[in-house]
């Protein structure tokens, strides 16, 4: 299939950011003395979470809209995803008058279900454990001959997902970029962080680029020590529901082994503690997905060697029972030590 698929390049992250500047928050970089001094380095803050429909997803989803010719758009989109895919597309769609399905799984947080409702697409659920997201969505082509935007494995959801990498790059102050170590981002297909390695090689080579995931969907951390694209036990579960790919995206991977230096696995009790650190320093809300990165600096797995450091909260589409039980289970570990 990679043979079938065009592999993007800088100019189309730099193409995408063009194309969705009109569209699309250019979201800030945030400081926090307090994560300074654990982190022992500068780190600066790319809160996606403050995005248009909650998350970076926005950027790969508008984008491929926009590239597709008129007669295309007019016979509709398809999407597969957890949630946040779904909803961007949903919005993208609503925006340029597409008709949109996504298919979803019946335990796809509700605030996602319904925010993909609310901008007018048709929701197909289905059961992961027992169904194939891909089949639904291949039968789904057949009936109304639309076109599949699937999460990582399109070259123009790809490059822009990079768009993110470029901004935070082209805003940091010039001490900061040359100075700047290590961009950590959240993994789940690898779409972002593919994306945010275009960029990176181009304007900032030695800087590092390291992925972050739930513990019991590490396929990338796995996937990079054998050099092949490794998978998920069938039985996982996290509270990561954002990144829950079976195994790293066929695209997005071939692009990561060229350009990813490490991955880090965090645990759902890490993520908890990452998402209460959000809320009570930085003042941001933060899904579970969003927050694996700064989960993984707070636990110690990423050492910034005392320079500069970006990190990406990627989401913050958090289902608020939810986030009150995990607020509630970290409060009273928390008084328990």
């Amino acid at each position: 299939m990679l043979g079938e698929m065009r592999v993007p390049v800088f100019a189309d992250v730099e193409r995408a950011a063009g194309a969705l500047a009109p569209h699309i928050v250019r979201t800030p970089l945030l400081r926090s003395a307090r994560l300074d001094a654990l982190a022992g380095a500068p780190v600066w803050i790319k809160p996606e979470c403050l995005q248009v429909t909650g998350s970076f997803k926005a950027r790969g989803a508008l984008n491929a809209l926009l590239a597709m010719d008129d007669a295309t758009r007019a016979r509709g989109v398809i999407a597969y995803s957890t949630g946040n895919h779904g909803q961007a597309i949903a919005w993208a769609a609503k925006r340029l008058g597409v008709e949109a399905t996504i298919v979803m799984p019946v335990d796809a947080p509700r605030n996602k279900v319904e925010r993909a409702l609310a901008q007018g697409a048709r929701v197909v659920h289905y059961d992961r454990r027992h169904e194939s997201r891909e089949t639904i969505g291949m039968r789904l082509l057949d009936e109304t001959g639309g076109t599949l935007v699937p999460p990582g494995d399109h070259p123009d959801v790809l490059a822009a997902q990079g768009t993110l990498a470029l901004e935070a790059l082209q805003d940091l102050p010039s001490g900061a970029r040359r100075n700047l170590g290590t961009f950590a981002a959240p993994c789940g297909g690898g779409g972002m962080l593919a994306g945010c390695g275009l960029a990176i090689e181009a304007i900032s080579p030695g800087t590092r680029l390291v992925a972050a995931e739930p513990a019991a969907f590490d396929d990338t951390v796995r996937s990079l020590r054998s050099g092949q694209r490794e998978t998920n036990a069938a039985g996982a579960a996290s509270i990561c529901d954002a990144l829950q790919a079976v195994t790293p995206a066929e695209l997005p991977f071939a692009i990561n082994g060229r350009y990813l230096d490490a991955a880090h696995a965090v645990s759902d009790e890490e993520v908890a503690a990452a998402i209460r650190f959000a809320l009570e320093e930085l003042r941001l809300l933060v899904e579970p997905g969003g927050a694996v990165a700064l989960a993984a600096l707070l636990a110690g797995r990423v050492d910034l060697a005392g320079r500069d450091a970006v990190v990406v909260l990627s989401g913050g589409n958090i289902d608020l029972p939810l986030l009150q039980t995990m607020l509630q289970s970290t409060a009273a570990a928390m008084h328990g030590n």
